[in-house]
């Protein structure tokens, strides 16, 4: 039994979705304090640029003819899906980056996809919870209405793809403070930042009260 960590912001000890993340991590650790957490951050580590497409050419590729980078990158895909595929609870903080998913997580599901059986549901079952913040306003009535290209793209693959059972905490304005433009919405961001924390750990709770998914055999 493990829990997946998967981190892709950029902004470091900064991150708004690395933070709420945190909060539904120590909630489900501290009660169930055993459980081994595996941790990718691929925006502080992220995967090579070019190991999607040498995976996929290698993939049909002979294995005898395969150069030693196809097979590097068809190894780390492979560990990619494992890691998905072996979890029994998954955390996932995938910021919404130029209205749309960053390239770290991107690059991440590309190569997961590749690393297992064509259609295999890699997190079926598996109580998951994704952490997704967004710099400005999104939501109805706002200029940039409809300008999410993440949120509902994640839930196509974490759900409609890999199986997923998901729970979802959003955050907004997290550039409030930061752009001055945005100043006159510091109210309103710091309910947007309460509300967020607290959806945060109560998702961490509902984890733990989880037996998670089971292990492949």
């Amino acid at each position: 039994m493990t829990v997946l960590r998967i981190d892709a912001s950029i902004q470091g000890d900064r991150s708004a979705s690395g933070a709420l993340a945190d909060l539904v991590l120590d909630e489900l650790t501290a009660a169930r304090p055993q459980t081994p957490v595996v941790r990718r951050h691929l925006g502080q580590q992220p995967l090579p640029a070019d190991a999607w497409a040498l995976a996929v050419v290698g993939g049909f590729t002979p294995e005898a003819d395969r150069s030693p980078a196809q097979r590097d990158a068809l190894a780390l895909a492979g560990r990619l899906a494992a890691e998905l595929q072996e979890a029994s609870y998954a955390v996932l903080a995938l910021p919404l980056y130029n209205y749309g998913v960053s390239q770290h997580a991107k690059a991440w599901i590309d190569l997961a996809m590749v690393g297992a059986p064509q259609g295999a549901r890699l997190l079926e079952g598996t109580p998951t919870v994704l952490v997704t913040t967004r710099g400005g306003a999104y939501g109805p009535g706002t200029p940039r209405e409809g300008w999410d290209h993440n949120t509902d793209y994640l839930r196509r693959i974490l759900v409609d793809i890999w199986g997923a059972d998901l729970t979802v905490v959003e955050r907004e304005f997290t550039l409030v403070g930061v752009n001055p433009a945005l100043d006159e919405f510091t109210e309103l961001a710091t309910l947007m930042r309460k509300t967020a924390e607290e959806a945060a750990v109560e998702a961490g709770g509902a984890l733990a009260s989880r037996h998670g998914a089971p292990s492949p055999a």
